[in-house]
């Protein structure tokens, strides 16, 4: 067990790339950090100065969501950490009933805690929020690709609306002509709210450097919430207290095969996809043969098998958001997204048995839904390969296993090919 202590900082991330995400920005920093698959049912001993626990409840039933959340946070309690993070997509990805808000109203009761901050800027991935609104790139959110999302579309960039019709307490915007000023400045606009009833603050951010100065004036909080963009400012504040130590993680990677599998119907995985598709092999998951019972499992699995070896092969579900449409249209959102998962996650499983070492996944909810199959339940952070995605590490079946969990929206157009330079 963590030393009481010892602990920093105890996380809660609402799916998997996101908790890889923020695993990142912390190791990255100068912290030891680890990444949990669930809350463990043991007693494990973990040498951690973060320790985060990667949980797929961002588009679970609200009441779901925060028991689990609770559940998570209980457990982190126990190991004594000094401050808690509940960590989102910083495109502040939810339904019109949280679970954002549930869940971080429910943290804020479980700590005995009135305040907390919402934070979702990344400005390394061009995510900015300026007058409470979320801005992806130079658009606000609801006029990006966010607008189309097959589980969790966004429709409106503002999030103290947002965050106000899922959440119980009062919604307050801190905008950018005080937090351009510093610290200083935030903490004392900060002043006369404390103790005045439960309180959630959406923070304006457009730099890295705005969310020091923002780590550092709510620096007294025990309960942050944010994308990763805050760990970035979070880990600074920390580090000035001088908590550093040598975070590298030291693996034997197992030389084998190579492979992508895609879950994510995102612009930007699009034109991965299809940069990828320009000079690779592809086999397309059909949902309707799916939805029909045909053996799309067993096709892609032995249409796999014969390329292994020569270049990573790709699988994948990416679709454009018309045909996203249609199939939610005739099958329903819910199911078309579970038939998705459920066989990438086989696909996956069986490529790995098949000698498959090296694996990128694309989409958030196929992420979660491919490490639960492949039964890994704990990573280590290795490389970065771009702002927001980590190599990790596990083990699978007896075999050391390096995954990129890649959330949907993030990566240049030649992700897909460029990971593997940064993989050892």
């Amino acid at each position: 067990m963590v030393a009481a202590g010892k602990l920093l900082v105890g996380c809660v991330a609402d799916d998997f790339t996101g908790a890889t995400d923020v695993a990142n920005i912390f190791a990255r920093a100068g912290l030891k950090t680890t990444v949990l698959i669930g809350v463990p049912e043991d007693d494990r001993d973990i040498d951690a100065d973060v320790i985060v626990v990667a949980l797929k409840t961002r588009t679970a039933p609200p009441q779901m969501a925060v028991e689990e959340s609770l559940a998570a946070l209980r457990w982190l309690r126990g190991r004594g950490a000094q401050k808690y993070y509940f960590k989102y997509c910083s495109t502040f990805d939810s339904t019109a009933k949280g679970n954002i808000g549930p869940v971080a109203d429910a943290m804020l009761a479980e700590l005995g805690q009135s305040i907390t901050i919402a934070c979702p800027a990344f400005p390394a991935n061009g995510r900015t929020v300026y007058k409470g609104n979320l801005f992806v790139g130079d658009v606000p959110l609801d006029e990006s690709g966010m607008r189309n999302h097959p589980l969790t579309p966004m429709t409106d960039a503002n999030l103290l609306r947002v965050l106000g019709a899922q959440s119980r307490a009062e919604i307050t915007g801190c905008y950018y002509e005080t937090v351009k000023q510093g610290a200083s400045a935030i903490a004392e606009w900060a002043a006369p709210i404390h103790g005045d009833g439960t309180r959630i603050v959406v923070i304006d951010a457009l730099a890295d450097e705005d969310l020091v100065e923002i780590a550092q004036a709510f620096k007294d909080l025990v309960l942050f919430t944010g994308a990763s963009g805050l760990a970035y400012g979070l880990a600074r504040v920390l580090l000035a207290g001088g908590n550093s130590r040598d975070a590298a993680v030291t693996t034997d990677l197992e030389e084998g095969y190579r492979a992508v599998v895609s879950g994510s119907c995102s612009v930007a995985t699009n034109g991965q996809v299809k940069a990828m598709l320009a000079d690779h092999e592809g086999f397309r998951v059909d949902l309707s043969k799916l939805a029909d019972g045909g053996d799309v499992v067993g096709e892609a699995v032995e249409w796999a098998s014969s390329r292994l070896g020569q270049k990573p092969v790709l699988i994948y579900a990416t679709a454009l958001p018309d045909e996203v449409k249609e199939n939610q249209r005739k099958l329903g959102a819910a199911q078309s997204g579970e038939m998705v998962e459920a066989a990438l996650s086989s696909i996956a499983r069986r490529l790995v048995e098949k000698g498959v070492s090296d694996l990128i996944v694309a989409g958030g909810e196929t992420s979660g839904a491919v490490v639960k199959s492949l039964g890994v339940d704990q990573l280590s952070i290795g490389n970065e390969i771009a702002p927001g995605v980590p190599w990790v590490h596990a083990k699978s079946q007896g075999r050391s296993l390096s995954l990129a969990l890649k959330s949907g929206n993030f990566g240049e157009r030649d992700f897909f090919m460029n990971a593997w330079n940064r993989l050892r």
